[in-house]
């Protein structure tokens, strides 16, 4: 009877952390469990272990509201992301498990004359690197979105969109899971409850991590933590350029699906969409001040409200359900950190401001053959740490003005 309980696991339990170990992950949340993943299935690596010092999917990967898209603002950035949604459009198959990935359309909202441009510009930016992104006026806004309101008597009427077809939501939980699921299979140990706290250094590069359930020698560690990334990076004497903050976002009791599509607004800073279950989800910017809180605030329920209120008025009477806040790891340019650090054999994955999750898949590609191959993918390369000693930083803030 307990042989058969132990095949329906999702998760096979670990013995005790082992003495060795080829590889090392710190984190257990989707860029974590993506890129064991990869290096199981692209390179045959399963000596490695993942550290969670609480569950998995525990940080980011569970706090953050699951919008897939492509169409930023940099080659670098568009590039990268669109390579990511092109992995989670088949995800649901090589994972065996239904992940729920919906494609419904992406609007990123433009109130004035300026914003147009901006999108536009973004736009001609992705025509050139084949991702489905065009500006629409908002007659079209209106016809490929019936709900929402075009009212000119608005705070903020609407001019027009950035349509990203492509763009959808997926259950954040799933693709946790899904990737776990696969790791375990692949032997790959999952421990969680284990917090790292040092590592074993000398002649500039790590040979191991101590832990609460012991030392561990490794041959290399990869930091995958979010929001916690520069204090893990302290412990290895690692300097990073991160400031954490917290964003906050709420759903709403459930209601008749009326909306398909996923609303972001910029001017607005609000950005909104409807669940499989009913519920609308709605977020913001990250908070403008440096936190490890977790504890919402009444202000950012407040002006949220109001603003999707005057989007969607007919949600005047619909009830808050839950709120929450996630914390986020901001660099100076709101691009990511990945790869190689200072130290030898220490890699970091971290800067991913509120935008890491829809990442996941092509973080744990490229790091898995940077990790294997000991040479930094092309994709990736402009997102190394030297570009803020070498002044090449990747500026992402116009594509990451409200924070999804």
């Amino acid at each position: 009877m307990k042989d058969i309980f132990l095949k329906k696991q999702i998760l096979k339990r670990p013995d005790e952390l082992k003495r060795h170990y080829d590889v090392v992950i710190i984190g257990g949340g989707s860029h974590g469990l993506a890129t064991a993943y990869y290096l199981a299935t692209h390179h045959g690596i399963t000596n490695v272990a993942i550290l969670e010092k609480s569950y998995i999917g525990s940080g980011a990967a569970g706090r953050n509201t699951t919008i897939i898209r492509a169409n930023y603002r940099t080659p670098e950035g568009a590039a990268f992301y669109k390579q990511s949604v092109e992995l989670y459009e088949r995800l649901s198959g090589e994972l065996d498990f239904n992940l729920m990935f919906s494609q419904h359309g992406h609007f990123t909202l433009a109130h004035s004359d300026r914003s147009l441009v901006v999108q536009q510009e973004r736009a001609e930016v992705n025509k050139l690197l084949g991702i489905d992104s065009y500006v629409i006026d908002a007659k079209e806004v209106k016809k490929l979105c019936p709900q929402i309101n075009i009212s000119t008597d608005v705070t903020w009427p609407i001019q027009g969109a950035l349509y990203h077809p492509p763009g959808g939501i997926i259950r954040h939980d799933a693709v946790v899971w899904g990737f776990a699921k696969q790791v375990t299979r692949a032997g790959i140990e999952i421990h969680q409850n284990v917090e790292v706290t040092g590592f074993d250094i000398s002649n500039g590069r790590v040979h191991g991590v101590k832990t609460t359930k012991g030392d561990v020698s490794c041959g290399v560690v990869l930091s995958a933590t979010a929001g916690w990334s520069s204090i893990v990076a302290k412990m290895a004497g690692v300097p990073l350029p991160i400031i954490g903050s917290i964003l906050q976002a709420f759903v709403t009791e459930p209601v008749k699906p009326f909306l398909d599509k996923i609303i972001v607004s910029a001017q607005m800073h609000i950005y909104c969409s409807q669940t499989d279950r009913g519920e609308f989800l709605i977020g913001a910017e990250v908070e403008p001040y440096p936190t490890y809180s977790n504890k919402g605030t009444f202000p950012f329920v407040e002006y949220a409200c109001r603003h999707v209120l005057e989007l969607f008025p007919q949600l005047h009477a619909t009830k808050i359900l839950r709120h929450w806040t996630g914390l986020c790891d901001m660099s100076p340019d709101y691009s990511p950190i990945m790869g190689l650090t200072e130290l030898d054999g220490f890699l970091v994955d971290c800067g991913w401001g509120t935008y890491g999750f829809k990442a996941a898949p092509i973080v744990g590609v490229t790091l898995a053959e940077l990790i294997a191959k000991g040479k930094t993918p092309a994709l990736i390369e402009p997102f190394k740490l030297d570009r803020f000693y070498t002044d090449t930083l990747v500026s992402e803030a116009a594509a990451a003005a409200v924070s999804h």
